[in-house]
This record gives structure tokens, C-alpha cells and sequence, in this order.
């Protein structure tokens, strides 16, 4: 029998903020960002937020990226971004995104969280949230840093190929299987599946979700502690951990296996 599985993005969707832009305070602290770099990041967050972004913007993003993390140590990111979870992740993740997690588990979908943000900034937020696979953005590494050649872009079109290529692979039949994005730049993968969820839209997004009648979802709270700890039981008690572990959470699946073939 076919599967199914629900598909996230990751900025706006299941968290309140973008989370790249989220870290350039420790980024900072530990040498790897200038000062300008900060507040750079610090007025993309605020542009992010009040209008998201469009297909320039992510393009100038994805070459941002490529000539910022040039030459950074890979094991010194990963321990930044694992040490400030608690203070720069946790206290952003929408609670309603949780119980969506929490909902599809139940119904036997694995959740698969596809993002333009770098792999070793979404796997460790992935496993925070209990979602199965993790998907993002895959730069170059060799001797163990960035060379800042992107080898693949999560961004668009590439978003919805990864989920075909999944699917074709796990068994997933799109049909059944549900999606949910803030962005008008996700269009292609919310139309590759039966399930379309505009998640906090952007304007654009909105307008065609009403076009579509597909249903919009508007998340507004931040999750507590309290919530949190309450989810870590249930995915614990579903034995969701066993689970994350066995469709190897913290691998950039699609990057990985498309590279091998092509």
C-alpha cells in the first residue's frame, strides 16, 4: 500500500523567523560573521518578516551564501548551531507547527521538512522537532570546509523535484500527501501534492490559495517550554524517535542520493 508523508518548509513555517538569519549572532560571536554581515541579517530579518521573499531575493541569497561561508570551518559550525538551539530555535517554533507534527505521526506520515537553508542549520532543528527526514541546501566541502560551491539549491522547482524523487523512492504517493509553505517562491511544491496548506502566506501566496480554495493556515504562537516538553512525550510514546533514526534524520537525503546518481 502507498505511503504518504507531509512536507514543510522551514522559515515562517514552522519557525516565527528565518532561521540562517536567526544565527548571526553567534555566527558573530565565534569570529565566522563582521559586524556588517550582522546588521545585514538583522535587516533581512526585518524585510522577511514583514513581506517575505521573492525570487530575486532568494537568488541573491543563495550567492550571498556561497561567498560568505567560503572557507568556514564545517565542525565549528555545526557545534555553534547545536549550542545555541535552546536560545536561538526554541524560543521560535510555532506551536501549532508541533501539533501538525504530532497529527501526521498518528495518522503513520513521515514528515519530511525541505529548506534553502544549509544542511548543517536545518538537520539539528529537524531532530528538535521529531521530523523524519531533512532536506536543504548542500554547499561543497572539502578538508572539512565550505568551498562555497552550492551543489544544490532547495529553493523553487528543486523543492518539488526532491519531493518526487523521495517519493519515487519511499514509496510516497503525492496524491495522498500534504504540503505546507509561507512563500510564493514554494508554489511548485505545494502544487505537487494532493494536500496544499498555505501556511502563513505571503501575500501572493494568499491570493492564490484563495484563487485555488486551498486552506490557510495562520500560526501565531511561539511555543512554551511547557509545550515543548509535552510533544517530546508524545513522539516518545509513539516511539517516534526510533523512527527519526531508522529514515536517517540528519542526512541531506536528496542532496546525497542525487549527486551519487548524476
Amino acid at each position: 500500500m502507498a505511503k504518504s508523508a507531509a512536507f514543510f518548509d522551514l522559515d515562517k513555517t514552522l519557525l516565527a523567523k528565518s532561521s540562517t538569519l536567526a544565527y548571526a549572532k553567534p555566527l558573530f560571536d565565534n569570529g565566522l560573521l563582521a559586524r556588517a554581515d550582522v546588521l545585514r541579517s538583522a535587516y533581512g530579518q526585518f524585510v522577511y518578516l514583514l513581506a517575505g521573499a521573492n525570487a530575486s531575493q532568494m537568488d541573491q541569497a543563495r550567492d550571498y551564501m556561497s561567498d560568505l561561508v567560503a572557507g568556514w570551518d564545517v565542525a565549528l559550525v555545526s557545534s555553534i548551531v547545536n549550542d545555541a538551539l535552546g536560545t536561538v530555535i526554541e524560543p521560535i517554533i510555532y506551536a501549532e507547527a508541533l501539533t501538525l507534527f504530532d497529527e501526521h505521526h498518528a495518522a503513520g506520515r513521515d514528515v519530511v521538512v525541505i529548506s534553502s537553508s544549509g544542511t548543517e542549520v536545518i538537520e539539528p532543528i529537524c531532530e528538535l522537532l521529531g521530523a523524519d527526514i531533512a532536506i536543504g541546501t548542500q554547499v561543497a566541502i572539502e578538508d572539512g570546509k565550505y568551498t562555497g560551491e552550492i551543489l544544490f539549491y532547495a529553493y523553487g522547482d528543486a523543492k518539488a523535484d526532491a519531493m518526487r524523487a523521495l517519493a519515487e523512492d519511499n514509496g510516497y504517493d503525492l496524491a495522498e500527501c500534504y504540503a505546507y509553505s509561507d512563500s510564493i517562491t514554494d508554489l511548485p511544491m505545494l502544487e505537487a501534492v494532493g494536500h496544499p496548506f498555505a501556511t502563513n502566506p505571503d501575500k501572493e501566496l494568499r491570493q492564490i490559495a484563495a484563487e485555488r480554495v486551498w486552506p490557510v493556515l495562520d500560526f501565531r504562537k511561539p511555543v512554551a517550554m511547557k509545550e515543548k516538553s509535552q510533544h517530546a512525550r508524545t513522539r516518545a510514546a509513539a516511539g517516534a524517535a526510533s523512527a527519526a533514526g531508522a529514515a536517517a534524520l540528519g542526512m541531506a537525503w536528496y542532496a546525497r542520493q542525487r549527486l551519487r546518481r548524476h
